[in-house]
């Protein structure tokens, strides 16, 4: 999703004002194709940036918006085909379509209403939060970024006191309870009543009319996006914390209208599970975690110094043996690297050769070979292979595995190395 800021001058957010602009409640729109050929688009598939085969449209006028001043744009159908995406170019809002539509027809676009609705939230949140910010701190917002969960603001400021957050909030949501109503005025471009209002400065190659987006009593802004006619359409914005910016900004993280409900209904989700599993009020929460956590810090003291004698009774019996064999195997699935380097440090007898592994048999694991420098190199990269890692290293070579269940395989191939050595002696 794109980023900009309220009056941040985007010299694309002023050279055409569409239909979705001027009608942002509406939801249907019946235009005329003017132009479609096909076209490649970039897109994320499976995490992956693919170029997808579809359609570049354009249209007399359009109901989806375009993305611009921080918004994203809007999804829906047009013809009942989908709509990939909706990008701004000059004066023309471009629409990628995964089917053709014939040029000269006419055809009703439909919006994606949730998605909508939802970006009108958050911009008209954001306008709000960043005019109340700068009217009681002084605080101007230099950006702001549209995000499909939790937005941000960033303020030009390098800190915001948690009493601060509660002040902008309390103010906010007064705003909202007085169903505070919200305009949208065109200008053209030369009019003097522009220097009247917050704003950054108009782009030099500005074309066409000026959009400034009111809140009444609150603030009067230039802006391209799309937005709510009326604060308690907000329902409620939240503040959530703050983090550091860039340049010793902060960024103020907020929700508001829809996903603030959404938001609460998944804390109220998560601590409902924590009352399960810590058997407990949410009161108690804290304390229980907080004494979890200490009791989970004694528990691995322990548990790494029962590994340690552990790891010292396994060397002890391997030296006990008479007569000693020249290789030592040794695999524990619980085990892990310091484990496996305390029975090296114990036998402390480089011509021993030892092939040390610790982990589950499916799933990741740690390989360790050490001794003497020759059969090291010789083996250790083979024995790793067998068991699908990677490693390296000259006398001990350390490697991360994926299939410790072939242990014998590798075990039987190091004997086969091992005979050798002993049958060229």
């Amino acid at each position: 999703m794109t980023a900009g800021g309220a009056g941040a001058g985007d010299p694309v957010a002023f050279t055409m004002v569409f239909y979705c602009q001027r009608h942002c409640y509406d939801t249907k729109y019946t235009t005329k194709v003017v132009s479609c050929k096909p076209a490649k688009l970039d897109t994320l598939v499976d995490g992956k940036k693919k170029k997808i085969a579809c359609y570049e449209v354009t249209f007399e006028d359009t109901i989806l918006f375009p993305e611009g001043g921080g918004q994203p744009d809007d999804r829906g159908t047009v013809g009942g085909v989908a709509v990939l995406r909706v990008v701004r170019r000059g004066g023309e809002a471009v629409h990628y379509l995964a089917e053709a539509l014939e040029e000269g027809a006419t055809i009703t676009q439909e919006v994606d209403w949730t998605r909508r609705h939802d970006h009108m939230q958050q911009h008209s949140g954001q306008h709000l939060i960043t005019a109340v910010a700068d009217d009681l701190y002084g605080y101007a917002t230099t950006s702001w970024y549209l995000a499909e969960a939790v937005s941000h603001i960033e303020l030009d400021t390098d800190k915001v006191t948690e009493e601060e957050m509660a002040k902008i909030e309390e103010i906010a949501n007064q705003k909202i309870r007085e169903a505070t109503p919200v305009s949208i005025v065109e200008y053209e471009a030369s009019d003097p009543k522009l220097k009247e209002i917050r704003t950054r400065g108009l782009p030099e190659d500005v074309v066409g009319p000026v959009r400034v987006v009111t809140i009444k009593g609150v603030d009067a802004n230039m802006c391209c996006g799309t937005h709510v006619r009326n604060l308690a359409d907000l329902q409620a914005v939240k503040l959530l914390h703050t983090e550091k910016g860039k340049g010793g900004r902060i960024l103020l993280f907020f929700v508001a209208g829809s996903r603030l409900l959404r938001y609460f209904g998944e804390c109220v989700g998560r601590e409902r599970q924590l009352n399960t599993l810590l058997h407990s009020c949410p009161a108690d929460h804290i304390r229980l975690v907080e004494k979890n956590q200490k009791d989970l810090k004694t528990c691995q003291k322990s548990l790494r110094e029962a590994f340690k004698d552990l790891a010292v009774c396994e060397a002890k019996a391997f030296l006990a043996q008479e007569p000693r064999p020249p290789v030592f195997f040794h695999h524990r699935r619980d085990g892990d690297s310091d484990y496996l380097s305390v029975i090296i440090n114990e036998i402390n007898d480089e011509s021993v050769l030892k092939v040390l592994t610790a982990g589950e048999d499916k799933g990741p694991g740690t390989l360790v070979v050490h001794g003497p420098p020759t059969l090291v190199a010789q083996v250790g990269p083979r024995v790793c292979e067998i068991l699908e890692g990677r490693g390296g290293g000259k006398t001990r070579f350390s490697g991360k595995v994926t299939r410790l269940g072939k242990r014998k395989e590798a075990e039987k191939y190091v004997l086969a190395v091992m005979d050798s050595s002993v049958t060229e002696s």
